[in-house]
């Protein structure tokens, strides 16, 4: 497709969008009578309408069965956790027994590292990259010290070369293979939350495991967003949070993926609560712990049904088409994003595009650099009815999502971009 910058290009290619109909299924924030432009999906997605009725059907039968709704519930809770399996397995390219929606994402980091962060005298490091999502790092740095090592030693941390803003794949593997003999896991975001670069999955699985070291992802930022295949991929976890591209809520219902090969291992290290417990016999109360088998071993506590059923109503949509069409979409939205940018970019060069170029190595998310007036223009634009967000020391995110995000909103986008510039 030829992108023009015209109103009624914009239009025609909304016109042309086989996935325009979801568009209907979400709510847009409206703010003193005016519906917003949306495009911080990134950071907490739009709410399903549906979200109310199924929240609503959990409201009643919890009214009229009680404790009963255990069992006798129109989606029994005993077994919520079943409900999302497939669905989740099928946007993160894994076997429905290696995933299971449950708890925190940095709740589910600790409960993974546990299992996946086993330090020797010889093999104690963690590879990541050095602009990690903040409670990451945290979560990594007190696991280290829980196992007794120092950070300033087991912590490499990997930067983007000088007068870069991204990493390279290549110095990521080389890190890998220059600590492989002393790492014992690397820890890398699927897509990473400031600059929206889509790290390569597959090359990082593959280069951590010939050198000994398991490997796990945050998937906050891809899930929903970019196709995966954490299975073929041979990844050995992966956690995410619900609140993002699957549409779950603020706080929403996060999730893990655990590889068949481990999912099966019950010799492994891990915290262990009564849901992960075989559900044939959870409730004879005995002391052993049998775990389940698959990513529900993992599982503490009893599922959170009232988020489990706001997921789920995201869940339905996500259904209803798969992760390859709305990645065409994605690629395209983004892509007339990026000519729109680039084009106003010529008349305001105080700002630069620091997500890659290549539609491989991003999803929907655009970073936008500003060397001045960036917080003022993020106001401006607030104030005329845009929503994006502010990462700090000076970058604005958007990013456009193909569920309900249209050609026409990232053409006013840009309009509204240039109007807030020139003030």
């Amino acid at each position: 497709m030829v992108f023009e910058n015209s109103l009624d290009f914009a239009r025609k290619a909304d016109r042309s969008d086989s996935l325009r109909g979801f568009r209907k299924d979400f709510l847009f924030p409206v703010i003193k009578g005016k519906k917003q432009l949306y495009f911080t999906g990134n950071s907490l997605g739009l709410q399903p309408k549906r979200v109310k009725k199924l929240v609503d059907e959990e409201l009643e039968d919890w009214s009229k069965l009680g404790v009963e709704g255990h069992l006798h519930s129109r989606r029994p809770w005993l077994y919520y956790h079943h409900f999302s399996r497939k669905s989740l397995a099928r946007i993160v390219g894994a076997r429905p027994a290696e995933v299971v929606a449950m708890n925190q994402l940095t709740v589910n980091l600790h409960l993974m590292m546990v299992s996946f962060y086993r330090p020797s005298s010889l093999r104690f490091k963690i590879i990541m990259e050095q602009s990690s999502f903040p409670s990451d790092r945290y979560a990594v740095e007190s696991q280290i010290r829980f196992h007794g090592f120092d950070p300033a030693s087991a912590l490499i941390e990997i930067a983007p070369r000088t007068g870069e803003h991204t990493l390279r794949t290549q110095d990521i593997l080389q890190t890998i293979r220059e600590h492989g003999d002393e790492t014992a896991l690397v820890l890398f975001s699927g897509v990473q939350y400031y600059t929206g670069q889509w790290f390569d999955v597959s090359k990082i699985t593959r280069t951590a495991h010939a050198v000994g070291s398991l490997v796990g992802f945050d998937l906050a930022h891809a899930i929903g967003n970019v196709p995966l295949q954490l299975h073929k991929d041979q990844v050995d976890f992966a956690v995410w949070c619900g609140y993002k591209y699957l549409n779950s809520g603020p706080g929403g219902l996060a999730g893990i993926f655990v590889h068949e090969r481990h999912a099966q291992d019950f010799s492994l290290p891990r915290f262990s609560g009564w849901w992960g417990n075989d559900e044939k016999i959870r409730f004879k109360m005995e002391k052993d712990f049998h775990p389940m088998k698959g990513a529900d071993g993992w599982q503490l506590s009893n599922f959170p049904v009232l988020a489990g059923a706001a997921q789920l109503a995201s869940l339905e949509i996500f259904d209803q088409t798969t992760m390859g069409e709305l990645r065409k979409k994605s690629i395209m939205l983004t892509g007339y994003l990026e000519f729109l940018l680039c084009e106003l970019k010529r008349e305001f060069p105080f700002f630069e595009i620091i997500t890659p170029a290549d539609p491989a190595e991003r999803g929907c998310q655009l970073s936008l650099l500003f060397g001045k007036r960036g917080k003022e223009i993020f106001t401006e634009l607030v104030k005329r009815g845009v929503i994006v967000d502010w990462r700090e020391p000076n970058v604005i995110r958007a990013a456009p999502v193909p569920l309900y995000n249209s050609f026409e909103d990232v053409y006013q986008f840009a309009r509204y971009l240039r109007l807030a510039a020139l003030k």
